[in-house]
């Protein structure tokens, strides 16, 4: 017994050991950072809000709402830095005397910053450099109030310790403008970055997705557009520029990309692009790559002023009604799920495929929608409607500038990437969306109608509880502030909660394939007529039933025709049009008449075909005789 013991003992300590590995290899993976981020000025939105936005995607980043509170510190204190994706300690730097509190990825003056990794060339990676791009926001978001204020001390930072991370495009807004910033090292010999940094035009919008798009920019208007000293010059010294200064090209010199990555990167901005203007008829050929296609402008302006609802629909786009919708195709499934699962690009027979990438993906991590305001208190005019996982069927929640702490359902330290938790947003919002894309069809209906009420619902009080917010800040910023946080708090337990009911209500509803309606009574909807269609093409002789099909014993089974292969193979393929319709017809016919001339013969069901042929009829008598004689030879001798 004891021996015993030991060796299940063994086994499951493997096990342990196995899952064990497994966690810190996800705990210290980097997460494979590829973000969305739209930019929408205060001329575009529809009450005068400067708008960013940010999807931190990454397969194994766990979303949650950092916070960080105020604080003073002493003369010649020092705070250490850690890569914001591997946690890898990359040193110290100055801290300074006051920093202001952060909620998320915005600042209590509504200072906001997002970003998306491009990369760039690979030989520009300083693995010595001592700040990374995702503490970069964050310390910079403690000690800045403006956006051009942030762009300063972000140079400052990459020029006095040197930049870790590979290329970066930033999103930096305040309550009155919004600024476009890309960045990038200059590799293992030289300390610093070089970057370029404009402001979107006002009444315009903007958006990145992993590549740099900043080309020609004003060099001599810093109003316009602000760059480091040695942006291009560094660029000719490096050998990735020839020509004269006013033709620079930032993302020329310092971020060219294949097919690939014009296919899954620029395609989000093209599709946010043909969203806000459609009226500009944006064609799609520089994300398809094709030859001298036009690469896509910078920054556009909307056909119409946009609203914080409607930048949200906008993170939850996958490319509907467009040639790359991700809805459509045998990769959507039956129920035509909008997501393909990673790797991203593929091989097949020696030859490269890829799958489109949509701004709302599964692996989102966390996402937000930043509304800063110029007519109201920073505590109040700044709101980070902060979501987690994947954006098509999450919610957004309001999350105040002023706000003291975060809700426990959002926090840090809640759950974790390798600890499921009933109370964690983020895992109860993975929960209802893995479950929807088993069936997204029908499913997301549901989860959209959850989601429609709990923002419908957010927007209609906003101005009511603003109203009580700005009445009590004039009397106690304090008080304003401790009443914004019960708000967000409140806010946030009710969705969390809801979205529990919600998934074991999904559960209950679409249990084992089948869907209950409205009264409860459970029905097989079976799956959609196209994708039957599918099955029936590829491969209809293998389920094809008789069109007449009686229930026989199995003697009765025995004397009857043979099943008709060969008609079932003359309809083996849905048609598709009017010439495979016709020739399925004339084959079906075809076949008929020639199941006419079948006869059974003996109980095995096998048949042959009878001929009015004399020679035929003559073998067939004289067998029948010889049978006859030999059956009564044999009774004669019995």
């Amino acid at each position: 017994m004891r021996r015993q013991f030991g060796k299940k003992k063994t086994k499951a300590l493997f096990i342990v050991e196995i899952i064990s590995v497994f966690a810190i290899f996800c705990l210290h993976q980097k997460p494979a950072k590829a973000c969305t981020s739209f930019l929408i000025t205060k001329g575009a939105s529809t009450d005068g809000s400067t708008m960013i936005t940010y999807a931190a995607d990454a397969h194994v980043l766990y979303g949650e709402l950092y916070y960080r509170p105020a604080a003073e510190y002493p003369e010649g204190a020092m705070m250490e830095i850690k890569d914001w994706d591997s946690g890898k300690k990359l040193g110290k730097i100055k801290q300074v005397r006051k920093t202001y509190s952060v909620v998320g990825n915005m600042n209590e003056h509504q200072l906001a910053i997002g970003e998306t990794t491009f990369g760039g060339r690979e030989e520009l990676k300083n693995e010595k450099g001592g700040i990374d791009y995702g503490s970069l926001i964050y310390v910079t978001l403690q000690r800045a109030k403006t956006a051009r204020e942030a762009i300063k001390i972000m140079g400052d930072l990459v020029e006095e310790y040197g930049y870790y991370s590979k290329g970066e495009s930033f999103s930096i807004a305040d309550p009155n403008e919004v600024w476009f910033m890309d960045m990038i090292g200059k590799g293992p010999d030289e300390k610093g970055a070089v970057w370029v940094a404009c402001k979107v035009p006002d009444g315009y919008v903007s958006a990145h997705a992993n590549h740099a798009r900043i080309s020609t920019f004003p060099q001599d208007d810093p109003k316009k557009c602000v760059f480091s000293k040695d942006v291009i010059s560094f660029a000719r010294k490096k050998g990735y520029f020839k020509g004269d200064d006013k033709d620079f090209s930032f993302v020329a010199a310092y971020a060219p990309a294949n097919c690939r990555d014009l296919r899954v990167r620029e395609g989000r901005v093209w599709s946010m692009f043909r969203r806000v203007a459609p009226s500009l008829k944006i064609p799609s050929d520089y994300v398809k790559c094709k030859k001298g296609a036009d690469p896509l402008p910078l920054w556009i302006k909307p056909d119409k002023k946009i609203s914080v609802h409607d930048v949200m629909e906008l993170m939850r786009d996958h490319f509907e009604g467009t040639e790359f919708d991700l809805s459509k195709g045998v990769g959507a499934g039956p129920y035509e799920l909008p997501y393909r699962w990673r790797p991203l690009t593929w091989e097949y027979e020696g030859k490269k495929y890829v799958n489109e990438r949509a701004t709302a993906t599964q692996q989102t991590g966390f996402s937000f929608v930043s509304q800063s305001r110029s007519n109201l208190p920073d505590p109040i005019g700044g709101i980070l409607w902060f979501s987690v996982d994947d954006a098509a069927s999450t919610v957004y929640v309001p999350m105040y500038a002023g706000i003291t702490e975060p809700p426990k359902q959002y926090a840090v330290g809640t759950g974790s990437f390798t600890e499921f938790s009933w109370e964690s947003a983020f895992w109860m919002f993975n929960w209802v969306a893995n479950f929807a894309y088993s069936r997204y069809k029908d499913i997301i209906v549901d989860i959209r109608k959850v989601q429609g009420d709990f923002e419908r619902g957010f927007f209609e009080k906003q101005k009511e509880i603003e109203e009580k917010a700005l009445a009590l800040y004039k009397k106690s910023p304090a008080k304003a502030r401790a009443f914004l946080t019960d708000y967000s708090k409140k806010t946030a337990e009710e969705v969390v909660t809801r979205w529990k009911k919600l998934g074991e209500e999904l559960l209950m509803k679409y249990l084992d394939g089948n869907i209950r309606d409205e009264k409860g009574k459970v029905t097989h909807p079976g799956y959609p007529k196209h994708w039957y269609a599918r099955i029936v093409k590829e491969r209809g002789d293998h389920f094809r039933l008789p069109d007449e099909d009686p229930k026989l014993t199995d003697a009765q089974r025995a004397s009857q025709p043979p099943h008709q292969e060969a008609k079932e193979k003359g309809d083996k393929t849905a048609p598709s049009d009017k010439s495979e319709e016709k020739e399925a017809t004339v084959k079906k016919e075809d076949k008929k008449d020639a199941e006419k001339k079948k006869e059974p013969s003996g109980p095995c069901g096998c048949s042959f075909e009878a001929s009015s042929s004399p020679s035929h009829l003559s073998a067939f008598l004289l067998a029948l005789l010889v049978a006859g004689f030999l059956f009564s030879r044999k009774r004669m001798k019995g």
